[in-house]
């Protein structure tokens, strides 16, 4: 039996990159999965069409996030399909503007707090009535959080940061009814978010030799570390910071 038999998971931003990855790995593992997006539908709707394809069970919702009511809005067209949920994975984010300290401005600011923040904190406040006891909530973080620092994105590594904080502070609140709470932070990642580092062989090399194991991260390695946080396995860790850089930290 799968691991993930008989349980739904809510994946925000499932339907590309590591959302994408992680939305098809859960359901491999056995769950039903609703597959969120706020623009691309077309996205979401194949990896809904590719998990079903494969014999599982899943199911597109839109909600645009980090605008008001985003959260309402997100478990309004979730309960159109399912009753409760067993795994939140607050995945969709935004990375904003590549620019100095002093070129941010409050409208920028204001828009990456409002996804990365502002929005995973609502959608579980208001996701707690629909979240069964001894469930699982895993936060998308990043390694900015971490030592691998980059002024350029201070307002983004910032938002994670605030969500590791977030992560820890949920992990003590929710321990009573045996749901863990932990966060994930990738490095560099094979991503659309990356493409542009990553589309020259100088580029790729140059991410690759961040790790001892000399090669760029792809959504499937940090699917995977999701996937064993959300299952049985790891029932006994709570208010983690998982560093998934492949060791590029060290």
């Amino acid at each position: 039996m799968a691991t993930l038999d008989g349980k739904t998971a809510l994946v925000t931003g499932g339907g590309r990159g590591i959302g994408r990855a992680i939305a098809l790995r859960l359901a491999t593992d056995g769950a039903r999965v609703a597959v969120h997006y706020g623009a691309s539908a077309d996205a979401a709707t194949e990896v809904v069409e590719l998990i079903r394809a494969r014999g599982g069970d899943a199911f597109a919702l839109q909600a645009q996030l980090g605008v008001p009511g985003d959260a309402a809005a997100l478990w309004s067209a979730f309960e159109r399909h399912a009753d409760g949920v067993d795994i939140i994975v607050n995945n969709a984010g935004a990375l904003g503007a590549r620019e100095p300290f002093e070129d941010v401005t409050e409208a920028g600011f204001d828009d990456v707090f409002a996804i990365n923040t502002k929005a995973p904190f609502f959608i579980v406040q208001q996701g707690l009535t629909r979240l069964r006891d001894a469930g699982r909530i895993v936060n998308v973080s990043t390694s900015f959080t971490h030592g691998s620092r980059n002024p350029d994105l201070l307002a983004y590594s910032m938002s994670k940061a605030a969500i590791d904080a977030f992560t820890g502070a949920l992990a003590k609140h929710l321990g009573p009814r045996g749901i863990t709470v932990n966060a994930v932070g990738p490095g560099a990642t094979a991503t659309d978010m990356n493409a542009a580092r990553l589309a020259t062989p100088e580029g790729r090399d140059a991410i690759a030799s961040r790790s001892p194991l000399n090669r760029v991260a792809e959504p499937q390695d940090i699917a995977d570390i999701v996937a064993f946080l959300a299952s049985p396995d790891a029932r006994w860790v709570t208010g983690q910071w998982i560093d998934a850089t492949g060791g590029a930290l060290l």
